[in-house]
């Protein structure tokens, strides 16, 4: 009856269903154990009729025309540039930190000279990964590396990952940038927007095909069995010899004989506000104070036309998958350690021909939206149609 089962269906099962329905012909199942399909680009209309993001702000953005042009079949865009303040010393500046941001933070005359070296030592335009600024011979860049990394980067980071900087993989720090320019742009890819009518829509349209079928609400292992002993899988109790493409937690599809991987997760807290804006930019960041990390007004993202306006505050929390309100996986945890585990699953996975694993949970890699769609349009063409 079905040739293929999709377990999840967010980007990265839209995506394999759409093209195995469309280019293949083939039958899919979707099993999804949330209500609603999207995963967790899902958005809705709140109960004063304002479009909001349910599990948080998503903003599409790439460098990769393909993944663009791909989406562009199932949405029109709504083109959007993101932009975000951060609240640092009582002052509401650009992030990620540029030269308006230096401007706005220091004395003019400090400000100056500072700038003029980071254009003399790295050019105007450039991106300077903290770590490659704090090892600068010159001393004034190493003392503005400390200042980033004190004001933006340390008490943000120990609030998002409950650890300090120096218990994650280094990687992290490194990879902070400062911004030679005076771009206020989050993002800098060719294409940016959101889809006009919603992520919900988007993905709605993307599985609008007679060969796919959708079981929401529904925990996979209620149909599909994975019998560890063997590698093999039953349908609603039947032998299953088609491909199953597991988008969930590889630890769990594997009943934790490994042990569990580590994540974090997210508390949000929505708040209708009776006036047309709150804020002035879409998210403001607050590293140094307050338990959440940004709030976000969702109408200056969607544009929507509204005489009221519903914003959110986002908390990170510890990810506990028994306790409600904490069970949602969001972020893998970046130490070597979870990747070794991660390994082990992995490594096991890899001798089940009828398996394919994909997504931020099956791989234990954060990833952003377009690199998501990419990946699935890559599995696809080398895993799946190639016959």
């Amino acid at each position: 009856m079905y040739d293929y089962v999709v377990i999840g269906a967010g980007l990265s099962g839209a995506v394999m269903a759409e093209r195995i329905a469309n280019v293949q012909g083939k039958n899919v199942l979707i099993i999804e154990k949330r209500r609603h399909i999207g995963g967790n680009t899902y958005d809705r209309y709140d109960e004063n009729g304002v479009l909001i993001h349910q599990y948080g702000p998503h903003i599409f953005h790439t460098k990769l025309k393909q993944v663009w042009d791909y989406l562009s079949r199932f949405t029109e865009w709504r083109h959007y540039h993101h932009q975000v303040l951060g609240s640092i010393d009582g002052k509401l500046v650009p992030i990620p930190f540029n030269l308006n941001t230096l401007e706005q933070l220091l004395p003019a005359r400090l400000a100056g000279e500072l700038e003029e070296k980071l254009v003399i030592h790295f050019g105007y335009g450039s991106k300077v990964p903290i770590l490659k600024l704090r090892e600068a011979e010159d001393r004034d860049l190493r003392w503005l590396a400390d200042l980033v990394y004190e004001k933006v980067f340390l008490h943000y980071t120990t609030k998002q990952w409950g650890m300090t900087p120096e218990e994650l993989d280094p990687n992290v720090t490194g990879r902070v940038p400062v911004f030679v320019s005076r771009d206020d742009r989050y993002f800098s890819d060719p294409y940016q927007g959101l889809p006009k009518h919603g992520y919900t829509q988007m993905v709605e349209n993307m599985l609008d095909h007679p060969n796919i079928k959708l079981m929401l609400n529904t925990d996979y292992r209620e149909a599909l069995s994975f019998h560890l002993e063997n590698g093999s899988f039953s349908l609603f109790g039947q032998p299953f010899d088609g491909k199953v493409i597991y988008t969930g937690a590889i630890d769990e599809l594997f009943d934790y004989k490994h042990g569990r991987l580590p994540y974090r997760s997210l508390r949000f807290e929505f708040e209708g506000v009776r006036k047309p804006e709150y804020q002035k930019t879409g998210t403001v960041n607050y590293p140094n104070e307050y338990d959440y990390t940004r709030i976000t007004e969702f109408k200056h993202l969607t544009g929507q036309q509204h005489a009221d306006t519903t914003i959110v505050r986002e908390y990170p929390q510890p990810y506990e998958p028994e306790v409600p309100g904490r069970d949602i996986p969001y972020y893998p945890v970046p130490r070597p350690e979870n990747q070794e585990l991660f390994k082990k699953y992995w490594r096991e996975a890899q001798d089940i021909d009828q398996l394919v694993l994909i997504g931020r949970l099956a791989e234990y890699k954060y990833y952003d939206m377009d690199a998501c769609v990419a990946k699935a349009l890559k599995v696809f063409e080398q895993q799946i149609d190639i016959g």
